[in-house]
């Protein structure tokens, strides 16, 4: 047996060392960047680009799918040449990742220019971020949602707190400077939970005016000043549904860019079945309710679009598998099948 995990650990560690040091090298590169100006500016006339208007991403329809594309510099400046300053665009773009054969992608945000100039010239859209995360490939979904946060970022970040006077960013976007104070800012996530709460054999699920018809997800809250996971997750249930967490588990994390850039931690939060009234806060929910396996698996199989009954009212469905709260869903329905 001995003989044959050696035979096996000799093919397989090759391997690991490969894709390891595949990534490691990506990494630095990606690092090199960010602190290099002279050498980012060189990767802009390689890279490729992602384009956004006013923080909607553009858009481009196959058949049913939408794609996400890539532009060559080559292509972005046949395109900026339409416009006054072209040759100043290219360095409003950040740098938001590489690919394994390091060619830096960047991502550029030109709600200055006309909208209807570029999609014409593109035979594309430009698409509200919230539509266009659940329509585009799953692999094409974090990054968008990473390149607008941190157009965002910037967008807002323009001016000192200290001094009000204009900061400037570095070529990868990795940072803001004002010259005046010395004062260097980076960009910043807030941190977020997630809760799937649970009796045991039902899971609670809210939801808010503001969500779409028949829409229900986890309770989720920003952490307070000083808080760590646990004590966000213990307040923000006692507050919204008046219940208190027994026990709790972490599952996941996801970034995510609404309102702001947000880091969703995702757990499960256990309460006890005789405390599991619901006294829920009408000014944060519109409703909370429990839900019994079975109505939860009818409701992961629903679109949101098949919802609508004939007198008006809308059965509940989740959120799509690209948010970490349907992920909590289907692992609570493993465990309740299990």
């Amino acid at each position: 047996m001995a003989v044959v995990y050696q035979a096996l650990h000799r093919r397989v560690s090759p391997l690991v060392c490969k894709l390891h040091s595949t990534y490691v090298r990506k990494m630095r590169y990606l690092n090199q960047l960010k602190e290099d100006d002279s050498l980012c500016r060189q990767a802009q006339a390689s890279g490729t680009f992602y384009l956004f208007h006013n923080l909607s991403p553009f858009l481009q329809k196959a058949g049913k799918k939408y794609l996400v594309p890539q532009l060559s510099a080559a292509e972005m400046k046949r395109i900026l040449e339409k416009f006054p300053e072209a040759e100043l665009w290219l360095e409003k773009s950040v740098l938001i990742g590489c690919s394994d054969e390091h060619r830096p992608h960047f991502a550029l945000d030109l709600g200055a220019l006309d909208k209807s100039v570029i999609e014409s010239e593109l035979q594309g859209s430009f698409t509200d971020l919230r539509k266009a995360l659940f329509v585009v490939d799953g692999k094409d979904s974090p990054l968008l949602a990473s390149a607008q946060s941190l157009l965002r970022w910037h967008d807002s970040h323009q001016y000192c707190s200290k001094t009000g006077q204009p900061t400037q960013k570095n070529p990868a976007g990795s940072k803001r400077v004002c010259h005046a104070s010395g004062v260097t800012y980076y960009p910043q996530m807030s941190p977020v939970v997630i809760a799937l709460v649970s009796d045991g054999s039902r899971c609670l699920l809210a939801r808010q005016p503001s969500f779409p018809q028949g829409m229900y997800t986890a309770l989720s809250g920003f952490c307070d000043m000083g808080e760590n996971v646990e004590e966000t997750v213990r307040r923000e249930v006692a507050e919204e549904v008046g219940l208190e967490v027994e026990a709790l588990r972490y599952s996941a994390s996801q970034h995510w860019p609404f309102p702001s850039s947000s880091l969703m931690i995702a757990c499960h939060a256990l309460v006890g079945t005789q405390r599991a009234e619901i006294r829920m806060d009408s000014l944060e929910l519109e409703e909370a309710r429990w839900f019994g396996l079975e109505e939860v698996v009818e409701g992961l199989k629903r679109e949101p679009g098949s919802s609508k009954q004939d007198d008006g009212s809308f059965l509940p469905w989740f959120p799509p598998k690209q948010a970490i709260a349907h992920q909590l869903i289907r692992e609570w329905v493993q465990q309740q099948s299990a």
